[in-house]
């Protein structure tokens, strides 16, 4: 007989566009290989592929399945809401650390307040990757870097805009940024995030502008990196200024004032809902807060 769990697969499959985003969105704990043979035998047992692997696609018989299959699993979730007596909201929430670490605990109680079911998913990464998760339908709201316009059918709301700095271990005898940069040839490592993330596109960009030479000597993937590594005289850390955050003891902050500025922001894809829209509001008044520090 044919087997329920395999066409729930199949389901968040086709829905997500591929199995290991399938994997990441699956309210329960199953690896990929696992997905991937119950989907085999899935397709073995219907008597041919349901969908193209590389680059994804769904076959006719593939399309014909989904969407017969959809209207009952997307109706899954709101009919277990009303048999337990309440609509069950949700919303999936990527950030950077720093708004996931400093921010949002100090937002949850008021949204909650307000949604007192909500279920709320949170997802950690950096710029690129949260830019990624939200074109491919991983996540509802993005609070991270704004690159640029963003890309068609995306919405955006600046939040705030903060300088980039220097973060210089006190061992280096410089007293000023323009001192670090006016080396004929900069000697020591400069401590980034990856080469592909907004704000150090902004610093590269402005050093070439400058016509300096100063790549990314060490790479790492969160701003506290940046920061403990130059504390540790590593190199010198490139960040952002985050009012209110003082920098380690044995580090000096020299802010880029003559950089450009990056601007934080919160991100989504077509009509905003209910949830998303209450939390970004909740974003601007924070980030008001931060910027009147």
């Amino acid at each position: 007989m044919l087997n329920i769990h395999h066409l729930e697969l199949f389901y968040y499959v086709a829905r997500h566009g591929g199995i290991m985003p399938a994997v990441r969105n699956i309210p329960y704990g199953i690896q990929q290989p696992a997905v991937s043979g119950q989907i085999l035998q899935l397709e073995e047992y219907l008597g041919g592929p349901l969908f193209q692997r590389r680059p994804f696609q769904l076959t006719p018989a593939g399309e014909e399945l989904y969407e017969f299959i959809r209207p009952f699993f997307d109706g899954v979730e709101s009919m277990t809401a009303r048999i337990r007596g309440g609509t069950i909201q949700t919303l999936r929430l990527a950030a950077t650390a720093i708004v996931l670490r400093e921010h949002l605990p100090e937002l949850l109680p008021l949204i909650h307040k307000r949604f007192p079911k909500l279920k709320l998913t949170l997802r950690e990464g950096v710029q690129p990757q949260i830019a990624e998760w939200l074109q491919s339908n991983e996540v509802d709201l993005a609070v991270t870097v704004i690159d640029g316009k963003p890309p068609a059918g995306i919405q955006s709301q600046k939040l705030l805009e903060l300088p980039l700095q220097l973060l210089v271990p006190k061992a280096l005898k410089f007293k000023t940024a323009a001192e670090v940069l006016a080396q004929d040839r900069i000697a020591q490592t400069l401590i980034s995030l990856q080469a592909n993330e907004a704000m150090v596109k902004v610093f590269q960009d402005e050093l070439s502008k400058r016509k300096i030479d100063w790549p990314i000597g060490m790479e790492v993937n969160s701003l506290d990196l940046v920061e403990i590594y130059s504390a540790s005289s590593f190199g010198i850390g490139l960040s952002v200024v985050i009012p209110g955050k003082k920098a380690p003891a044995n580090v000096k902050a020299f802010p880029l004032t003559d950089f450009p500025l990056i601007t934080f922001g919160a991100m989504w894809q077509g009509k905003q809902n209910a949830i998303g829209k209450a939390l970004v509001d909740l974003f601007k008044k924070r980030a008001a807060e931060v910027a009147g520090m």
